[in-house]
């Protein structure tokens, strides 16, 4: 078993350091390192915004980021054997936290963009497994680190169909980040031109913002190109099960994963999505499944009173506008609120069957309320 690494200047953005990494997903992005099934790899990755949202950074910044530049990723590894067809397990081994993380609001980005315009931001300091704010007093998060975006590129011909239905999607109005070339990582033309942007989930993962994700989760990734080309970043110290607000609290990282592969076994099974699992809690069980909580509830029902059959998006964003409500009615603000959501709400949905009316349950850990 050998090592490999992947080592940063964190002083640098991407763009000033492309030879680290990448911020679109291509097939052509040639591969920093190239590994054997069982060998061990360390990356260091930077932050979501690739260095934009730093302590010092104000509301000026938060209101008008440059959005080409997400996610700077680190990678690709190339995985030797790894062939379409195959299943890539990614055990996570180790994720080192920054000390400095931030939640930002970003006006026209995050699942209730239409009720904050407004930017916001909060900085959190890291330290000794939780995070904690001046800009949210009175509150601890326990930490449970993950990576935001991790996953492989898609082969050539799924990126051809990706293209071609959020193209689709976009022209019907959808909300889609296209193929750009602004900012673009590499910034060679035909790789810019017709690279995937990072924003979504997708097949071979990406941005999956799975909180369970973190130390001693096994990652199943279906393969669709040669190699695989492994690549991970936008580091989350913690998040709830929602990121409403589009962030978590999001930091620079140092990951450590091992590499095992299955082979032909996601063409064997008809596996076209990515799979995870467990042997332990993700964090203390008094967090992962709070004893003390308060929790909120939302149905398919819009507040003017319209009901919309099996709408579980509505029924979501009224579960968090009704706890934000609530977090309103304990003296904290409504963008103070947003945020306390995303990093620590989790959504749940509580029922799918009884037609017309989905319901969504938002559960807040009373625990993060320092005493």
């Amino acid at each position: 078993m050998a090592s490999h690494e992947i080592r940063i200047d964190w002083n640098k953005t991407l763009r000033e350091e492309p030879g680290t990494g990448h911020n679109r997903w291509h097939p052509d992005i040639p591969p920093l390192v190239r590994c054997d099934p069982g060998d061990e790899v360390i990356l260091e990755t930077r932050d979501a915004f690739d260095g934009q949202m730093g302590p010092e950074a104000g509301l000026d910044t938060v209101a008008a980021p440059d959005l080409d530049v997400v996610h700077p990723l680190t990678g690709p590894v190339y995985i030797t054997g790894a062939e379409p067809g195959d299943l890539l397990a990614v055990e996570i081994l180790d994720i080192r936290p920054d000390r400095y993380g931030y939640t930002v609001e970003v006006p026209g980005f995050g699942f209730l963009r239409d009720d904050f315009p407004e930017p916001f931001k909060v900085n959190w300091d890291i330290a000794d497994g939780w995070a904690t704010s001046d800009d949210l007093p009175g509150i601890r998060i326990p930490g449970s680190p993950f990576m935001g975006t991790i996953g492989l590129s898609p082969g050539h011909e799924l990126l051809s169909a990706t293209t071609a239905r959020e193209q689709a999607l976009l022209a019907a109005d959808g909300f889609v980040l296209p193929p750009s070339t602004a900012g673009a990582v590499p910034s060679d033309p035909r790789l810019a031109a017709a690279g995937l942007r990072t924003i979504p989930p997708r097949e071979q993962g990406g941005n999956v913002d799975i909180k369970q994700l973190g130390i001693g989760a096994q990652l199943l990734i279906p393969v669709d190109t040669p190699g695989g080309l492994f690549s991970a970043g936008d580091a989350h110290f913690a998040q709830g099960d929602c990121e409403t607000c589009g962030t978590a609290i999001e930091m620079r990282s140092t990951l450590r994963v091992r590499f095992s592969l299955r082979k032909g076994e996601a063409a064997r099974l008809g596996i076209r999505d990515v799979r995870f699992s467990r042997e332990d809690y993700y964090l203390p069980p008094e967090y992962a499944a709070p004893r003390r909580f308060f929790a909120t509830t939302g149905i398919s029902v819009t507040k003017d009173g319209e009901n919309r059959s099996e709408d579980i998006t509505l029924a979501a964003r009224n579960a968090l506008l009704n706890m934000i409500e609530h977090l309103t009615e304990r003296g904290w603000t409504r963008q103070q609120g947003y945020a306390i959501c995303s990093v620590a709400v989790d959504l749940k949905i509580s029922q799918l069957v009884d037609a017309p009316n989905m319901l969504v349950s938002a559960f807040l850990p009373e625990d993060i309320f320092a005493s």
